[in-house]
């Protein structure tokens, strides 16, 4: 028998249903929460993850505003903006699609978001809460992968878990949130030598590299939690994650648990920024 599905899709369908009763509520209070998306350039993939994330905020009773900025607009008109959505009541997150054109400075973007607003959860200021154990918004891929195990049932306390990647974004806050579960953690990484003598070991892997087969089946032990963060294509063109998703499931036998590639991480992300958004709005 094979290992058991974290069905992400099924979850994030719950999780919405809790944000729009939570939202309505907010509203019939005269505090409807909102949500500012800023795109710069035409990257077919941010165009997409932008449509998706407004349309997930009209379904569920957010308010939204979507603008869109050619790749030619400069970064102080870009700071100014958002200097001016930090000053606007009726937005409780702003979000800056990245990537943005080279000719701005990422960095510099993240930390001009107010703090209250960084429903990304990407600033410094963000970033120190999750490491120090404060209340805080968390980056909502992360964030998307500790509900899918939490509400799955499983308990992470004493178990050792391992992250391979250790990206800002995902690896390390990753890591971060494992810890607060009081899992023992082990972040693996490019430089790491024989990556199959950690996973092996470990009863709950998150993989976040954006390599195909970058866990493979006998890098992992019967019964283990596996969660693929990646996202890629096969030869054949379709989505795929990191992981050998068939043959890994196989390993893992029926105590197992998995994350398919499409329908694990990817639809929690966009519910977790609406959690977060409905959060920063409620405070």
């Amino acid at each position: 028998m094979t290992a058991q599905i974290l069905d992400g899709t099924a979850l994030s369908q719950t999780l919405r249903a809790e944000v729009a009763t939570r939202a309505a509520a907010l509203t019939a209070r005269g505090r409807q929460p909102g949500l500012a998306v800023i795109l710069v350039g035409d990257d077919p993939a941010s165009a997409v993850y932008v449509r998706n994330k407004v349309k997930a905020c009209a379904d569920h009773g957010l308010h939204s505003v979507l603008e869109k900025y050619e790749a030619t607009l400069s970064e102080e008109a870009l700071l100014a903006r958002i200097a001016a959505l930090n000053a606007d009541p009726a937005i409780h997150g702003i979000l800056v699609q990245m990537p943005l054109p080279k000719h701005i400075d990422p960095h510099k973007v993240i930390e001009a978001i107010a703090t209250a607003k960084d429903v990304d959860g990407f600033s410094v200021h963000s970033a120190g809460t999750l490491m120090t154990g404060l209340p805080g918004l968390r980056p909502a891929t992360p964030y998307g992968c500790m509900k899918l195990i939490e509400r799955s049932g499983i308990a992470l306390k004493g178990k050792h878990a391992v992250v391979i990647g250790r990206s800002n974004t995902v690896g390390k806050p990753m890591a971060l949130l494992l810890l607060q579960a009081n899992a023992t953690v082990t972040v693996c990484h490019s430089g790491t030598p024989d990556l199959a003598r950690h996973t092996r070991e470990a009863d709950v892997v998150v993989v976040a590299v954006g390599r195909r087969n970058t866990l493979t089946a006998d890098m992992v032990k019967p019964g283990a939690v596996i969660v693929d963060v990646g996202m890629n294509r096969n030869d054949e063109g379709k989505l795929c994650g990191d992981v050998d998703f068939a043959a890994v499931r196989e390993a893992l036998g029926p105590q197992g648990f998995i994350t398919p590639v499409p329908g694990g991480v990817g639809p929690m992300t966009i519910t977790m920024l609406l959690v977060n958004t409905l959060q920063a709005a409620e405070a």
